[in-house]
């Protein structure tokens, strides 16, 4: 009988915190060259679409391995909007409630979102199972013999 962290799928939480890193490193190459032509907020709001959307594609194939659809496109944002309330309200806790350190507490408060926003792009980006135990998706696409059918 497997325990409970064999329910963690791991090397998904792997994916997902490189392609936060790549989103990361994405939004700041976006930002910098467009705040030099731009004002900070629309570099910085452009910077986030950009880096949005990229970060849909690389967890889409790369982190879940399942096809990306519209749907899951419009409802990916959800992921930043429940990354941003569950940081803030990390950061404040930290700062105020714990006296943590400004310049640090939100390095931490970004760790500790990191399971609430895997959990939330993992369930927009793979649903669950239905209940006749069959996927909408496959875990990873199929692979091809490289003969003709």
């Amino acid at each position: 009988m497997r325990g409970p962290a064999a329910a963690v799928p791991w090397g998904q939480v792997a994916r997902f915190t490189m392609v936060g890193g790549v989103n990361t490193a994405t939004f700041y190459a976006c930002y910098l060259p467009l705040h030099r032509l731009l004002p900070y907020f629309a570099a910085y709001t452009a910077g986030f679409v950009l880096s949005l959307v990229g970060s849909f594609f690389l967890n889409t194939y790369f982190t879940y391995r399942t096809r990306p659809t519209w749907k899951k496109f419009l409802l990916f944002p959800l992921t930043q909007v429940t990354n941003y309330a569950v940081q803030s309200a990390g950061l404040v806790t930290l700062v105020s409630w714990l006296g943590m350190n400004s310049v640090a507490a939100p390095l931490v408060a970004a760790l500790l979102a990191l399971p609430v926003t895997f959990v939330v792009s993992r369930r927009i980006l793979r649903p669950p199972r239905r209940p006749d135990g069959a996927s909408d998706q496959p875990e990873s696409p199929p692979v091809r013999s490289g003969r003709p059918a």
